[in-house]
């Protein structure tokens, strides 16, 4: 038997199965494509042919993740988001009312918000359900009606402050409470 019609073994095999695995499975596939394009052994091509295979399952795995996590509307990912939203705008009520125990008044914005927060907190200003691909996060509609009281929400996918689609805290606030937190979900000419 001479060398062009030896078989490969079953280690370049399993390097090419391997290239199924997402994450590392893209250099395992490129090992095993390299491998068969440059082996003179019967099956060079086949295990080129599995590592390609791999790397596009990797491709097609994470493309669609992608797709369902960042650009699709309507789909399960968004009820995630709106849930992360509503933890992350609660969070956020208790900070705003920190803010003013400290300094004696509300924020003006949620920028000085942030800039006052410390440098590692857990308290975020941005909403969750706003998935752009241009990088620039949107901030929570955060406006100051008076000295007293504030209105705070995630503006929903129709991007307007004010309507029935608005992400708002999971809170309840009475009179007594001491929160100058008003919820208003329809236009705020009503109050």
């Amino acid at each position: 038997m001479n060398e062009e019609q030896e078989k490969l073994g079953i280690f370049p095999y399993v390097i090419g199965g391997v290239s199924f695995v997402p994450g590392i499975g893209i250099i395992f596939g490129i090992i095993a494509i390299v491998w068969g394009l440059v082996t003179k052994k019967l099956g060079g091509k086949k295990l080129a042919i599995i590592g390609a295979c791999g790397i596009g399952f990797s491709v097609i795995l994470y493309g669609s993740l992608f797709y369902f996590g960042f650009v699709q509307r309507g789909g399960v990912y968004d009820d995630l988001r709106v849930q992360l939203s509503k933890n992350t705008i609660t969070s956020l009520v208790h900070a705003i009312e920190f803010y003013k125990t400290q300094n004696g008044q509300y924020p003006e914005s949620l920028e000085v918000l942030s800039k006052s927060l410390p440098e590692n907190s857990m308290v975020f200003v941005h909403d969750p359900t706003h998935v752009q691909m241009d990088g620039e996060p949107r901030y929570y509609h955060y406006e100051l009606k008076d000295q007293e009281h504030y209105y705070l929400l995630g503006v929903g996918p129709d991007e307007q402050p004010y309507t029935n689609d608005d992400v708002l805290p999971n809170i309840e606030v009475d009179q007594n409470s001491g929160v100058g937190l008003i919820f208003h979900q329809s236009t705020k000419s009503d109050l």
